[in-house]
C-alpha cells in the first residue's frame, strides 16, 4: 500500500486548484495564482526578512528550511510553484563565484541542489502541474549541461510533460528581465506561454513626482560610478551604471541594488547628481499591487525585490496554466503555436536518455 497522499487531478473541473508556493520570497507567485481563482496551502521560504514581508501581506509566515520539512508534511496539490534560487546559475553569480574560487550551478552545496528538493516533492505529491522559474542563464549554464539534467529529471524520471520559454517582462513593466518559466503537465495537455504585448510602459508609469533626497547619490559616491565606468570602458569592457530617464526601460533590477543603485539610476537633470529608485518604485517596476505592504528597510526591501519574479508576467502564466487544467484531455487551446517557437519544438522533439543522477541520489536516499 502506497504511503502517498490521494492527490485529486484537476479531472474534476470545478473544484478549487491548491498550490503550494517554494521558495516563496515575498509572495509574487502566490498573487498571481490567486489572481486566477487557486488557493495557497503551503509556502516555505528560510529567508527571514522575506517572511516578515510575506506574513505581512498575506497573514500567514512560511514555513523555514525546506530541507527541514518531511516531504509528506506538505499538503496534496494541484500545482506547485517554486522560483528557485537562481544564484548559483545566474550570469554576476557564477563571475562573482568564480572569483572568489566557490563553486556555482548543482555544485553550490547551499543552493544549487535545491532543484532536486523540487523534484523530490513532485515524485512524492505528483501534482498536475508545475510551474518553475529561473534566470536566463540556467539554458545556457555549463554549456547547456545543467539545463538537460533538470530537463530529463522532469520529463524522464519524473514522466512530465514540460513546455519552457525565456520571457523578457519588458512588455508589462518597464524593465528588461528576462527570465526562464517552465511549465509541466502529469498527464499530456498542450500548453501554450501566453502572447505579450510588442509595446511596454517606460519608467515615466512608475516614478514619483516628489521623492527624499536621500535617495539621490552623493558627489563622492557619483564620482565613483564615473570613473570607474570610465575605466572599464576604456578597457574595452562593458561595465558601468545605467542613467535612464522616464522615457526609457531599466536594466534588470538585481539582489545588489542596495549596493550602490547603479543598474537603475534616475537622471535628474544635469544640475543634480541622479538617483536610485525607492522601494516603493520598485515594487511598481516588479508588478506589485498598490497596497503591497513593504515592512523592511530600505535594504532589504531592494534585495527582496530584486529576488521576486515580476507578476504580471506569472499571472499570464498563471491564467494559461490553469485554463490547460480545465481543459478536458486532449482538447488544444484555439490557438495554434507559432512555426518559429524554438522553446516548445526543441521540447517535443528532445529524446534524451533516461537520468541516472537523479535515480542515483532517490536510491541513496532510501
Amino acid at each position: 500500500m502506497s504511503n502517498k497522499p490521494e492527490n485529486k487531478s484537476s479531472k474534476n473541473g470545478n473544484h478549487q486548484l491548491r498550490f503550494v508556493d517554494l521558495f516563496c520570497g515575498i509572495g509574487g507567485f502566490r498573487i498571481a495564482f490567486e489572481g486566477v481563482g487557486c488557493k495557497s496551502v503551503f509556502s516555505s521560504d528560510w529567508n527571514e526578512k522575506a517572511q516578515l514581508t510575506y506574513e505581512s501581506n498575506f497573514n500567514e509566515k512560511p514555513v523555514g528550511d525546506i530541507h527541514a520539512v518531511a516531504v509528506a508534511d506538505i499538503p496534496p496539490h494541484d500545482i506547485l510553484c517554486a522560483g528557485f534560487p537562481c544564484q548559483p546559475f545566474s550570469i554576476a553569480g557564477v563571475s562573482k563565484k568564480l572569483s572568489l574560487g566557490r563553486k556555482h550551478g548543482f555544485e553550490d552545496k547551499e543552493q544549487g541542489n535545491l532543484f532536486f528538493t523540487i523534484a523530490d516533492i513532485i515524485e512524492f505529491h505528483q501534482p498536475s502541474a508545475f510551474v518553475l522559474e529561473n534566470v536566463k542563464n540556467l539554458k545556457s549554464h555549463d554549456q547547456g549541461r545543467t539545463f538537460q539534467i533538470i530537463y530529463d529529471t522532469l520529463t524522464n524520471a519524473l514522466g512530465y510533460t514540460v513546455y519552457y520559454k525565456i520571457i523578457d517582462a519588458r512588455s508589462v513593466v518597464p524593465q528588461h528581465r528576462e527570465r526562464i518559466f517552465l511549465v509541466g503537465f502529469k498527464e499530456k495537455r498542450s500548453f501554450e506561454f501566453p502572447e505579450f504585448p510588442a509595446q511596454g510602459p517606460k519608467l515615466e508609469s512608475i516614478l514619483d513626482t516628489e521623492v527624499p533626497d536621500k535617495y539621490t547619490l552623493s558627489d563622492h559616491l557619483w564620482k565613483y560610478l564615473q570613473d570607474y565606468a570610465a575605466k572599464h570602458r576604456a578597457a574595452g569592457n562593458g561595465f558601468g551604471f545605467g542613467l535612464v530617464t522616464g522615457k526609457d526601460v531599466a536594466r534588470t533590477l538585481s539582489a545588489r541594488y542596495y549596493k550602490d543603485g547603479s543598474e537603475i539610476l534616475i537622471s535628474q537633470g544635469s544640475r543634480k547628481n541622479p538617483r536610485r529608485l525607492t522601494p516603493r518604485e520598485c515594487a511598481r517596476l516588479m508588478g506589485y499591487p498598490r497596497g503591497f505592504q513593504i515592512p523592511v528597510s530600505d535594504t532589504q526591501a531592494y534585495k527582496q525585490f530584486g529576488n521576486s519574479v515580476v507578476v504580471p508576467v506569472v499571472e499570464r502564466i498563471a491564467k494559461a496554466v490553469v485554463a490547460s487544467l480545465r481543459r478536458p484531455l486532449g482538447e488544444r487551446p484555439g490557438l495554434v503555436l507559432k512555426a518559429n517557437d524554438r522553446s516548445n519544438t526543441e521540447a517535443a522533439k528532445r529524446n534524451a536518455s533516461p537520468v541516472s543522477y537523479f535515480k542515483a541520489r532517490r536510491q541513496r536516499k532510501a
